[in-house]
């Protein structure tokens, strides 16, 4: 049998956007082949959630109070049982933190190939995957030698909203085939980072503030603008360094990753591990003094000058003054 498994990812009692963005891509892996797309959700409550992974035809829960806490060895061990009852060839396993424990388990047990950092996957001609390597410097096709193999998704390399719909969406519970009491590790319990105030990767709208902003006082300066656009103020990573911002609001590798429908960067320079957070936004509007600054290689629109020449009467039009 062939088919396409996606292993749901789920945190604080909801799936997370990464699981939604496999099943688009599973999606369009059934759309060239015919196969069925099974989702697969391990933990503590999560038959309610499976109603909402619609872009599946199957959905396969192991609900199970002792998998509150995800611990690694268990419930890989649960995400293995599931992919041999769906009979997937095509394994989708997130690229983070549990999906990384996930997806190298998977590969060992099974004893299939496992290709990881990808941002597309095809079956066409055999299966294939293009990955992003050394943040984004590289992309590489990878094929598998052979009709099975895991690959693990980097977050943001499709719509979340592709795979919300499209799929038969049966659930079957399925009996936990681990005793979470017989494993030789045990969670203790989950320590999560202080929370920020806004969630920058739900955000449509980022005006993004790099070294060029200068210091800590002007950023009310870009938070003007961010108001007058309904959107929310981000930062690179030296702006976070310096205290000027919470670490909830950078962008990049040691960031979040963004896909806003609108991304204006003020003076930020973008370095590789930058762009790798941002590159696939919608619109990309640059604004530095440096016309070879690399963020001009990915942006829409570019605009080179001192970026507190134009901030003022930027804010003045879309407020409407």
């Amino acid at each position: 049998m062939s088919g396409i498994f996606v292993a749901g990812e789920h945190l604080q009692g909801e799936v997370t956007e990464t699981t939604f963005e496999l099943l688009a891509i599973a999606r369009g892996l059934a759309a060239t082949s015919g196969w069925q797309v099974t989702a697969g959700l391990v933990g503590a409550g999560v038959s309610g959630m499976a109603a909402g992974l619609g872009g599946a035809d199957r959905i396969l829960t192991v609900d199970d109070p002792g998998w509150e806490i995800f611990n690694p060895e268990g419930q890989s061990a649960v995400f293995a049982s599931l992919v041999a009852e769906s009979g997937a060839t095509v394994v989708l396993v997130p690229y983070t933190s549990t999906g990384m424990d996930i997806s190298s388990y998977l590969a060992e047990s099974l004893g299939i190939p496992l290709v990881s950092f990808c941002t597309s996957v095809r079956t066409e001609g055999g299966l294939t995957a293009t990955c992003r390597l050394h943040a984004g410097k590289i992309e590489a096709d990878v094929a598998v030698d052979g009709d099975r193999a895991i690959f693990a998704i980097l977050s943001g390399s499709a719509s979340a909203d592709g795979g919300r719909s499209g799929g038969a969406a049966v659930v079957e519970e399925i009996p936990n085939p681990i005793d979470p009491g017989s494993l030789r590790t045990k969670a203790l319990g989950l320590a999560l980072p202080e929370g920020g105030d806004v969630d920058i990767t739900s955000e449509e709208v980022l005006v993004v503030v790099g070294r060029g902003i200068e210091s800590a006082d002007n950023i009310g300066e870009a938070q003007a603008l961010a108001d007058a656009m309904g959107g929310s103020v981000a930062a690179s990573r030296p702006i976070i360094d310096q205290g000027w911002l919470p670490k909830s609001r950078q962008v990049g590798k040691s960031g979040l990753t963004v896909k806003p429908r609108i991304y204006l960067s003020l003076g930020v320079s973008g370095a590789p591990e930058h762009l790798e957070g941002m590159k696939d936004a919608e619109t990309i509007i640059a604004i530095n003094s440096d016309p070879q600054a690399p963020i001009f290689s990915v942006a829409h629109y570019g605009w080179v000058g001192d970026l507190f020449d134009l901030l003022p009467e930027l804010v003045d039009r879309l407020a409407g003054d």
